[in-house]
Order: C-alpha cells, then structure tokens, then sequence
C-alpha cells in the first residue's frame, strides 16, 4: 500500500499486486465506486487476480473521488483529477518500479479524467486500454434529460453537497420515501429487480449492468462497491453530457484540440448494451484518433450482452472481455 499526495496535497492511495516484471499498469476506477471494482470477491477471476496471473505489475489508484477516500466527501471536478491527481500517481509509480513509463487501464468517471489528463499534456504513458468512455460523451435520453435540467446545480445551490447510492437500513423518512419513489424509475422490463441500492445506481448513473451479467453475490454486494459521488463531480459530468465531449468545469474548450497528445496506442471496450454511456460514444473518439493519428494505433471491441461496469465485473468478464485488455497491454508491453 503506498501513500501519496496529488498535486494541491489530497491524500491518494495506490494498491500495488505485484505478479511480475510485466507493465506496470495501473488501473483507474469510475465516480462513485472505489478501486474495489477490481479485487470484488464474488466472482471468481476478477480483473486484478487476472492481471496478476498473467505477470503484470499492477497498480490500484485510489484518486480522490474514491468511496473509500476521506476527499470523497469535497467537491471536486473532473479537472481536479485530471490535473493533479494523475500526473501524481505516473509519477509515484515510476519512481516506485523505476519505469520509464506506465500503461493504464481507465473505467468511466476514471476514464474521463485520464483522457483529460493525456489532453492535458500528461506524460510518461506507453500505452492506454480504455473502458466505455473517453473524449466523446452520448449519453441515453433519459441522462440527457436530467442534464438538460441542471439537477446537480440545483441540488448544489440548496445546499446538497452529495448524493449516495448506499441505503441505510436504519435511514429517515425521506430517505425511505425517496428509496420508494425510485422503485417507478423506467427501466427495461427485464432490468427490474428489488435492490434499493440498485435503484439509486441507477438513478445517478443511469443503468450501469446488464443483470445477466451479475451473479446473485455481486448484486448483493453492491452496497459494498458503491457510495457518495459530490455534486460538483456530477455537475461536471452533466455538463460533459450537454456538450456530448470533454471541457473543463466552467464549459472551456481546453482539451480536444490536442488529439495529436492521444497518439499512442489505445484500446478501447465498450458493452453493447451500455446504457450510461452509448457504445458510439466511443466509436466517435475512435474515428476521430484515427483521423488525426493514423488507424493503427487504435483498435476498438464491443462486447456483445454487456453493458457499462459488468465489463469489469460481471461474472464471465474474465472469459468474455478480459481478454481483449490483455492483449492491448501484451502488445504494447516492452
């Protein structure tokens, strides 16, 4: 476990499984969840153990709008972690391993901010397996609703700094008022289930997993994975959505006209069925790479019957996606 500091001070955590000389990688995680999503227990390969079985030096970033970060509780924008939290942690881990350079894996929110980062300027990166979502942002209609709405700024003037997708069993009345309310929010048929977390996922990020995909234990778990996301995160990410690409938090265009900062090789996986993020979300940024950098750089696989997090997650990922993120990573190794 190695402690660390961003660039304005914020404690950070990297978690380093050390399987071999392969990489080093390091792996980011979305808004919302914590690096758990890559060591939960309920599966049986999850995506670090895989990682780890094949050689890699892997490294967990906990960045500061981990659940299980005390930061997670500030508010904090998508620029802040771009900015300062990741050229921190290149940092950290090459001096730790004494690399030249790292290579990434970035889920969601984590993904974001990545692509904001590298756009940014950021170096010391060889190579880059992307999860869902990168410089493009099409959301489902019902996401662009409630960011046509502003609901994060609303919430954020009356004094609402948070909102949580864990339920307390022992919560007000408010709370469990809301939890009922959320059982009528439309979702495809076969998408309904009783979880009152499940539904407050949902609401906040739009559905985020086939429920195929998920084991019994994993649904059970969810509670355990997801927690607080802070306002001004989620009203930076509305406002990705209004504008369907990256700009900072005050709406500047400061990041897609450096797409030559992107020539690398990346990988992007998506889930065919995602809807938080639609799959040409992605597709979009993938042309447009290829476009500005030359196509063979880049490949791109959407994965049949998934959705968004169950790429990461879901009980056959290790059989049905995994695969497509460690070949990225074998041929882009040294």
């Amino acid at each position: 476990v190695h402690y660390f500091h961003s660039l304005d001070d914020v404690p950070l955590l990297l978690t380093r499984y050390k399987g071999g000389t392969k990489g080093p990688v390091i792996l980011a995680h979305g808004l919302g969840v914590s690096s758990k999503i890559f060591t939960i227990d309920t599966i049986e390969t999850n995506l670090a153990e895989y990682l780890v079985a094949h050689g890699y030096d892997v490294w967990l970033l906990d960045f500061r709008v981990s659940i299980d970060m005390p930061s997670s509780f500030s508010e904090s924008t998508a620029d802040d972690v771009a900015n300062l939290d990741y050229p921190a942690a290149v940092a950290k881990v090459k001096k730790e391993t004494g690399a030249a350079t790292v290579q990434m894996l970035v889920h969601c929110f984590g993904s974001t901010t990545f692509f904001m980062s590298m756009l940014a300027g950021l170096q010391g990166v060889r190579s880059i397996v992307c999860s869902q979502i990168a410089n493009d942002v099409i959301a489902v209609p019902m996401t662009q609703g409630k960011a046509a709405l502003h609901l994060p700024n609303f919430l954020q003037k009356m004094g609402i700094p948070s909102l949580t997708a864990y339920v307390d069993t022992h919560a007000n009345w408010k709370d469990k008022l809301f939890d009922e309310a959320l059982k009528f929010y439309p979702v495809q048929f076969k998408e309904h289930c009783n979880d009152p977390v499940c539904h407050r996922i949902t609401f906040l990020y739009s559905l985020l997993y086939e429920h195929a995909q998920l084991n019994a234990a994993t649904h059970s778990a969810l509670h355990e994975m997801f927690g607080v996301a802070n306002i001004a995160a989620l009203e930076h990410l509305s406002l990705l959505v209004r504008t369907k690409h990256l700009v900072d938090a005050a709406g500047k265009e400061v990041y897609m006209n450096h797409l030559d900062r992107l020539a690398l090789p990346i990988c992007f996986v998506h889930g065919a069925e995602n809807q938080c993020f639609l799959p040409i979300s992605t597709e979009l940024t993938y042309n447009a790479l290829r476009a500005a950098n030359g196509s063979s750089l880049y490949s791109r696989h959407v994965i049949p019957g998934y959705g968004h997090i169950d790429c990461i997650y879901g009980a056959n990922a290790a059989r049905d996606v995994y695969p497509y993120m460690l070949d990225h990573l074998e041929a882009t190794r040294p």
